[in-house]
């Protein structure tokens, strides 16, 4: 009893550092850069008539530090429902193609439809939904190891990238910056895009929550959770749609970020332990954490110049998914 209750007074000391240091790096976000902005006069300048630091705070550095927020935990907790579904650790949104095929459906809607640029939202969701759908096929009808899994994955991110290029080179105004859009940024935001997409994933993110007992049940393996009596194949497909509709609205925000879903999920079930609604909400945090970061060091280091954040991530990412494929001990782990 005594041990239950000091782990969860760890497990709230986590959550409140992780939304502590959100809150810093949301600051310092907002505050650093070419042109310093004291926490003092953030509300000042919102209430204030036009001036260069008011046009700076609502125009570029606000819409940045909520698409930070919105894009990062959106990918950590895809990440963390994906590879409950999947029962697969190596599982990640960038991974098994779930953000190539959103990307992929955004640049066909837009060379198609390129004056309805409101619902690329909506396209991402789609192409996300059919490329984790088509890898959670593949899982099914194979029964194939995790590494065998995540090499499907990689081959259907492949085929999705390999379209979107046809379709950017066929049409080239079909995805205006898509060099940003493929590596990952979050430049270009405005508060009309970031506060929608923010409120839409606050409520996915609540309904994946109330799911949370399922997702435990879940985890338990396919033929363990029937036994108990959940429908595994249509709580699948519900936890599927809603991880795409996060990662499409992370995808429309920002391009194709990578890792996210990766590193997090792993560090937060470190801490934390595997209880999926614990699990959930410090991956959130995490995940905004993570990204907010990245994406400041990035626009810091080089000043007046800036790096993209998807390539900090992909630096960070990519040694940490050869460590994990490394302790897969060479793909001989079954499910």
């Amino acid at each position: 009893m005594a041990n239950r209750t000091k782990e969860k007074k760890n497990i709230k000391t986590i959550i409140g550092l992780l939304f502590v240091g959100l809150v810093f790096l949301f600051a310092c976000q907002v505050c650093l850069g070419t042109v310093f902005i004291s926490p003092l006069e953030f509300f000042s300048l919102i209430s204030e008539d036009a001036t260069v630091k008011r046009t700076l705070l609502l125009h570029v550095r606000l819409p940045r530090a909520l698409g930070c927020l919105t894009v990062g935990s959106g990918l950590a907790v895809a990440g963390v429902i994906i590879q409950n579904v999947l029962s697969n650790p190596l599982a990640a949104p960038n991974i098994i193609g779930v953000n190539s095929a959103a990307g992929c459906a955004v640049a066909t809607a837009m060379a198609f439809m390129p004056t309805a640029v409101r619902y690329t939202p909506v396209a991402a969701f789609i192409g996300a939904f059919c490329g984790v759908m088509l890898v959670l096929f593949i899982a099914e009808k194979t029964g194939a190891s995790r590494l065998t899994m995540i090499l499907a994955g990689v081959a259907v991110s492949s085929v999705f990238s390999a379209i979107t290029d046809a379709v950017v080179t066929l049409i080239p105004d079909a995805l205006i910056g898509y060099s940003a859009f493929r590596i990952g940024s979050l430049k270009a935001l405005s508060l009309d895009r970031t506060i929608p997409a923010l409120a839409a994933e606050i409520v996915i993110i609540a309904v994946v929550l109330t799911l949370s007992p399922d997702m435990d049940v879940l985890g338990l393996g396919p033929n363990t959770a029937h036994s108990l009596g959940l429908n595994v194949r249509r709580m699948r497909i519900i936890l599927l749609m809603l991880a795409s509709g996060l990662a499409g609205i992370s995808v429309s925000l920002a391009g194709i970020i990578g890792f996210v879903g990766l590193i997090v999920p792993h560090a937060m079930r470190r801490l934390v332990g595997t209880a999926s609604r614990t699990l959930l909400i410090c991956s959130a945090l995490g995940g905004a954490c993570l990204l907010t970061f990245c994406d400041l060091v990035s626009r810091l280091i080089f000043m007046p110049y800036e790096l993209p954040a998807g390539i900090m991530l992909s630096l960070l990412g990519g040694p940490f998914f050869i460590f994990l494929l490394i302790k897969q001990r060479g793909g001989r782990t079954h499910e």
